[in-house]
C-alpha cells in the first residue's frame, strides 16, 4: 500500500518598491516543510514556442489560453511532431497533441496556465511537465460542463515521473 502525504500550499503576494511582485509559497507535508520566495517582474513577458500539427484545433485553443494569460507564443506547425518529442526526450506515455518549449523546459499537452507559470517561476530541477492525452475540460479541450480528472506530471532527464499537480472534479 502506498503511503500518501498531505500537502498544504499557501501563497502570499506583495508588490515591492520596484514594482516587482514577490510571492511566498509554503509547502507543508506530513514529512517536511519547504518555504521559498520568488521575485517576478510584473512587466516580464514569457516567450513560449509551441509545436503542433497543422490541423489540430484544440492546440489552437490552448495557445489562446496562454496568450490571454500574457504569454507571447511562437506557433510552429509541423508534420514531424514525433521528432520534436524525441529531440526533447519526452518519456513514453506522456505524449499529447502539442509540445511547447519555454525557458528550456518541455511543456507537453493541455496544461493549465497556472501550472506553466508555477514551473517558470519556481524553476525546479526537472526536464518538464506533461498532461498525457487530451483530457476533457483542460484548456483547449473544453466540452461544456464535462471535466475529466487529470494530473500534471513532472519528469526529469532520466525519465522519472512524479505528480506536479492534480485536478479532481
Amino acid at each position: 500500500m502506498n503511503k500518501k502525504s498531505l500537502f498544504l500550499i499557501t501563497s502570499i503576494a506583495a508588490v515591492g518598491i520596484t514594482g516587482a511582485v514577490y510571492t511566498t509559497h509554503t509547502l507543508t507535508s506530513t514529512s517536511h516543510n519547504v518555504h521559498s520566495v520568488t521575485e517576478v517582474a510584473n512587466t516580464e513577458v514569457k516567450q513560449i514556442t509551441v509545436y503542433r500539427t497543422p490541423t489540430c484545433g484544440c492546440c489552437g485553443g490552448w495557445i489562446e489560453h496562454m496568450k490571454q494569460a500574457g504569454f507571447q507564443v511562437t506557433d510552429i506547425k509541423t508534420t514531424e511532431l514525433d521528432k520534436i518529442k524525441q529531440q526533447y526526450n519526452l518519456p513514453a506515455g506522456l505524449e499529447s497533441c502539442h509540445t511547447t518549449i519555454a525557458d528550456g523546459y518541455v511543456i507537453e499537452g493541455h496544461i493549465p496556465v497556472a501550472d506553466v507559470k508555477r514551473l517558470l517561476t519556481e524553476k525546479p530541477d526537472i526536464a518538464g511537465i506533461a498532461v498525457p492525452g487530451m483530457p476533457l475540460g483542460t484548456p483547449g479541450m473544453e466540452a461544456g460542463d464535462i471535466k475529466e480528472p487529470f494530473q500534471v506530471l513532472a519528469f526529469n532527464q532520466k525519465g522519472e515521473i512524479q505528480v506536479f499537480q492534480e485536478y479532481k472534479f
